[in-house]
């Protein structure tokens, strides 16, 4: 049965990732070897069996739509429902871009012609594995108004977030902005269930009064009149929108457990496919403890990193503790620390690049250092 909608929201999502996010959204910023951060919502939107989704954009979504594509790698490529990459509408005045309660209006055909009773709004920065099916099942079983995804926060946690009050019942009190000061280790994952019907609603009468933002506006200032209640995602979650956050995560991915868990142990996380041959180690190349896309060709050491398709690694240079994005370039006896190179970055011979590991060094796209 085709319950739920799903729409992967960009509008007010902030490009907080430094130099990642120069000439990209975040949702298209890449993660993990071979992925970029959407595939994670996207992903777990067709794992659930959803067949209707989409993708409400801001600006600097070149890479994304060429990513994205058709969605024939998420069997998105329908004749009925299937993805759609909603441009971001101007304001016809100021021709500035408005929120994304104005963003839903001016597409509202989208969720009039689904056939679905219930939409899931996510954001493209969370990384996780999860199954709305057992969020709609929690919504219907506690009869809510809306629905929102949280989990239990780390101590040292690196990212910009809203925390929520929730009682005993699972029943929302408070969430607050990002900027709040709330002692609570409640965490949203900015994943909301509810139905169509009262989006719709939401959208109208929030625009009447002249709001526009779905959270702050929406949810936030009707928590005590509408029934919002909190589900607990107990799986692995990196909530990725600051670079530190983008470093800490990137990391963990190291951990076969954690790596198992996100990728194969519930559903797949799919992504577009590249034809590359294998990653090529020469005979004295040496690599420990790393992640390694196709394509990559491996003549120095390799320790504690993540290597994205087509990066090369000259002889005598010693890569450790870094995320090297597509096709850089690594001369020989560089040494590189605690750093993220951009897709296309050269590095030429013997220099030394290290940052520290809560203020990695960054070099931004198609540098040449």
């Amino acid at each position: 049965m085709k319950r739920m909608m799903g729409v992967i929201n960009l509008v007010n999502e902030r490009d907080d990732l430094e130099e990642l996010t120069y000439s990209r959204c975040v949702a298209s910023v890449p993660f993990g070897a071979r992925y970029r951060l959407i595939d994670f919502a996207l992903s777990n939107m067709v794992n659930s069996g959803i067949e209707n989704v989409a993708v409400f954009t801001q600006h600097k979504y070149r890479s994304l739509m060429d990513h994205l594509g058709s969605g024939k790698e998420w069997d998105l490529d329908r004749k009925r429902g299937g993805l759609f990459i909603l441009p971001s509408v101007l304001h016809g005045d100021t021709g500035l871009a408005r929120g994304d309660l104005f963003q839903f209006y001016s597409h509202r055909d989208y969720f009039y012609r689904g056939r679905q009773d219930y939409v899931i709004i996510s954001r493209s920065h969370i990384v996780c594995n999860i199954d709305y099916n057992a969020v709609l099942d929690y919504h219907l079983e506690k009869g809510a108004d809306i629905t929102v995804v949280y989990k239990k926060s780390d101590n040292d946690e690196c990212a910009s977030f809203r925390r929520m009050a929730i009682k005993e019942d699972g029943r929302v009190t408070v969430i607050e902005d990002h900027s709040g000061r709330l002692r609570t280790d409640n965490v949203s994952m900015e994943m909301y269930v509810m139905s169509k019907e009262l989006l719709l609603d939401m959208v109208e009468s929030c625009l009447a009064q002249g709001y526009d933002h779905l959270v702050r506006d929406g949810i936030m200032k009707n928590v005590d009149k509408l029934g919002v209640y909190g589900y607990l995602h107990e799986g692995h979650t990196g909530i990725v929108n600051t670079i530190q956050s983008y470093y800490k995560h990137s990391m963990q991915l190291l951990n076969p457990k954690l790596w198992r868990e996100l990728f194969f142990q519930k559903n797949l996380i799919y992504t577009k496919v590249k034809d590359e041959p294998p990653a090529r180690y020469a005979e004295n190349a040496h690599a420990r403890n790393a992640l390694i896309a196709n394509g990559c060709i491996i003549e120095g050491k390799v320790e504690n990193s993540i290597l994205f398709r087509g990066v090369k690694i000259r002889k005598g240079a010693y890569v450790k503790n870094s995320i090297i994005l597509q096709n850089c370039e690594i001369e020989e006896n560089v040494i590189i620390e605690n750093a993220i190179l951009d897709k296309d970055v050269f590095i030429s011979r013997g220099r030394v690049l290290t940052g520290d590991k809560q203020a990695p060094f960054i070099a931004s796209k198609t540098k040449v250092i």
